[in-house]
């Protein structure tokens, strides 16, 4: 149904009367925790607009600080964060609580009065983000225009006056000269007042927010008086959306999204009906097919693109930024399958983990794995739920044996049965298992003093050749730092924690031929990615066939110091599994990555093409002979319209935007491509391009198909506005809306491109 709202009104009606809701707008005082001696009372509300907190001290009343809802990326019970476990007593547990952000920002760490307190503004807080996330596209729309118009309506009388309304049209980002506004308010001004309201201002909402490009596709398909029966929606389904659905389906969505009950019991679909499926998942470009879990996950471990971090436990850069466990939960949070823990000796004969011979902070151990524990394979966070698949632990070990020992101890005692310490089954695999079967359950990689097979008949012979390639790796980012010290590649190693190497055995690449001869499935080299990029451009047949029977793991450069990211692509075209990223960077590299685990219920295993799997396939990325892999199709891309751009400079009022949108295709050589529309003046609110693009798509299967929308400055580089990448076999074809995402991944609520896809067979 649609907001029904007053257009100049506060509080938006999907949760008017609710108690949460009051509670959360009349606020209260809470005491906020930054360090054992910084805490101070702050009276904490929520804004009349229902998306924004307002933070004010509670003696003067003086505006401190806020925060947009949309940022939060969850809210914590309990002392549930670094700061409060540091800062905090166990007596206070059940009054604390915490604010997660999607940015870098600083979590909010707070304690209220008492117990019941706590748990209603976390209660209230889930609620409303919640509410605020299964708003659809178009409620989003409105709900964002209203606010704006409350904002414009600086007397707050309810009445919008010309001066007022040119305000709005700016806070919008669309420009529009004068008269063109006077026309618009004289237009609607029904009552010659000089003000609008009432049913003027719904006039005026009406005017702005009408669609031409849908009414004509409306138009188009409505041949039953001028209405769209259920035979005519079908019509438009099956031969513009390219959809093979059934009348029973199309009687669903008139039953799911008609908001006139006469067109409903008439089985037609009203214009306003039609809007309403359009911005749903149905009218999406991403194949709501492909929303949740769709594929095998029976198949062996290695066939499958597996979500993986590098450095995991870093929040900025590689040299002196701060370690976390909130690093590791943020990224599991995001459905990332393969975490790195950088282990060396600490104090009191504690583990820690941090970046070596750098100036980055240590966290413990011990608090990493308790971290990893509690949100591996959460489902009771709120409006979030992580992957049930399984966890790998990548050690880089650098620990003396005694504290190696004790690393042993946490990972029994805290993951438990959890923890996977025997191959499953009761004699040696000759092969991984599959996603499905270790569920729940957590994998080491590192190194092991023996083959596998030891676990089945005792043999506890140390193999002394066996060097672990996270040593390796981590010798040789110690060199970079350091090039005049020379460092041993051998390291004791504790059999309690060499025995729980079961899968994931790490050892020294030399060339694919002697990984063939001399290596089991379950043991595993780690790429530099200068390594891997090589032999992905020069032996990429023979790196797909290393990887159809073993896992790889690629690793950023060492020299990367900022934690910038490598181009996943190549390494994903030649099949290797486990493509390590700098997770807390966000950049066009993990953008690909996050569309890459898109599908699949986001659960961070995508089972790779049959192509890369098959022991008879010659797949070359560089030189596409014939075979199972060339599937080729001409993508025809019609960039329609943009709606409700944000603006980019919020500090100028004037400020509009000049946007363009890109069209790129990442994949095999050969079909890597971008274009552009042209610019279009001073409109972020409804710009129109109605501009074609051709693509030729070789290799569908490893395409992904980025939007970007920017702000166009001839005097400098463009700024992003939002963006959206998914992969190609993951598009819907026809009529549908883009949504677009901020540079982090979070959803700009009301923005979206509006396009034409048409996927046809080359």
């Amino acid at each position: 149904m649609r907001l029904k709202v007053n257009y100049l009104a506060s509080t938006p009606n999907y949760m008017s009367g609710d108690p949460d809701l009051q509670f959360l707008l009349k606020g209260g005082d809470l005491l906020k925790v930054k360090s054992r001696s910084w805490r101070k009372t702050r009276f904490f509300r929520l804004n009349d607009d229902c998306k924004t907190m307002w933070q004010q001290t509670s003696k003067t009343f003086k505006s401190d600080s806020g925060f947009s809802l949309e940022d939060i990326d969850s809210v914590r019970y309990g002392r549930q964060t670094e700061g409060l476990r540091k800062y905090t007593d166990l007596s206070v547990e059940d009054r604390c609580f915490s604010i997660i952000f999607k940015s870098r920002r600083k979590n909010v760490d707070l304690i209220a009065s008492s117990k019941e307190e706590a748990k209603r503004w976390v209660s209230g807080l889930e609620k409303v983000i919640t509410g605020m996330h299964n708003l659809n596209r178009q409620q989003n729309t409105e709900h964002w225009i209203y606010n704006c118009m409350h904002k414009a309506d600086k007397n707050a009388d309810n009445k919008m006056s010309l001066k007022e309304l040119k305000h709005f049209l700016r806070q919008i980002n669309i420009e529009v000269d004068d008269s063109y506004a006077e026309m618009l308010f004289k237009k609607c001004d029904r009552s010659k007042s000089g003000t609008l309201e009432g049913s003027e201002i719904k006039h005026f909402y009406d005017l702005l927010t009408y669609r031409e490009e849908i009414d004509v596709i409306y138009a188009k398909y409505a041949s039953t008086n001028g209405q769209m029966s259920s035979g005519d929606l079908l019509d438009f389904l099956q031969y513009e959306q390219r959809e093979p659905v059934s009348s029973e389906y199309v009687q669903k969505l008139i039953e799911k999204y008609e908001v006139d009950e006469i067109a409903k019991q008439n089985k037609y679909m009203s214009k306003d009906g039609f809007l309403m499926y359009m911005n749903h998942e149905e009218g999406s470009i991403f194949n709501p097919a492909h929303k949740g879990i769709y594929q095998d996950m029976r198949q062996p471990l290695n066939h499958y693109f597996i979500s993986s971090s590098h450095n995991t436990y870093l929040m900025e850069d590689q040299l002196k930024g701060p370690s976390s466990t909130e690093a590791y939960i943020k990224a599991l949070m995001k459905s990332c399958r393969c975490v790195e823990l950088d282990c060396w000796d600490g104090a009191n004969g504690e583990p820690v983990i941090y970046h070596g011979h750098t100036l980055t902070s240590k966290v413990l151990f011990k608090d990493v794995i308790k971290a990893i524990k509690e949100y591996a394979f959460k489902v009771s966070e709120s409006f979030t739920v992580t992957s049930q698949y399984p966890v790998i632990l990548s050690l880089e070990n650098h620990c003396s044996v005694e504290q190696q020992k004790i690393m042993a101890h946490h990972l029994t005692s805290i993951l438990g049965s959890a923890l996977l310490t025997q191959p499953l089954g009761y004699q040696m695999p000759t092969t991984f298992p599959g996603p499905e079967e270790l569920k729940g359950r957590f994998l080491i990689k590192g190194k092991r003093l023996n083959k596998l097979d030891a676990t089945f008949n005792n043999n506890t012979t140390e193999d002394e050749d066996s060097v672990s390639e996270e040593d390796e790796a981590a010798e040789l980012k110690e060199a970079e730092q350091k090039p005049k010290e020379k460092s041993s590649n051998k390291i004791k190693l504790a059999k309690e924690l060499s025995d729980m190497v079961i899968y994931c055995k790490s050892v020294h690449f030399s060339t694919f031929e002697h990984s063939r001869d001399n290596h089991n499935f379950y043991e595993m080299a780690s790429f530099k990615e200068s390594k891997a990029m090589n032999l992905a451009e020069n032996s990429a047949t023979a790196y797909i066939h290393h990887n159809m029977d073993k896992l790889s793991r690629i690793y950023p450069a060492g020299s990367r110091t900022d934690s910038s990211n490598y181009n996943p692509v190549p390494l994903w075209n030649a099949g290797c599994q486990i493509v390590a990223l700098n997770f807390q960077t966000p950049c066009k590299e993990m953008e690909l990555n996050e569309a890459r685990f898109l599908p699949n219920g986001k659960c961070g295993y995508m089972l790779k093409p049959e192509f890369q799997r098959d022991p008879a396939s010659q797949f070359d990325p560089k030189n596409l002979s014939v075979g199972p892999w060339l599937q080729k199709k001409i993508l025809h891309v019609m960039i329609i319209s943009a709606q409700q751009l944000p603006k980019i400079n919020k500090d100028k009022q004037k400020s509009i935007v000049d946007p363009l949108v890109k069209v790129e295709i990442y994949g095999v050589p050969a079909d890597n491509a971008s274009k552009q529309t042209h610019h279009i003046d001073n409109n972020g609110f409804n710009p129109t391009w109605n501009t074609d693009f051709q693509f030729t798509v070789h290799v569908p299967e490893l395409a992904l198909v980025r939007f970007v929308v920017e702000d166009y400055d001839a005097a400098s580089h463009n700024d992003l506005v939002g963006l959206y990448t998914l992969p190609f076999t993951s598009m819907q074809n026809g009529y549908r809306h883009v949504p677009l995402l901020t540079k982090r991944g979070s959803l700009i609520p009301s923005a979206g491109l509006f396009v034409h896809i048409m996927a046809l067979d080359g």
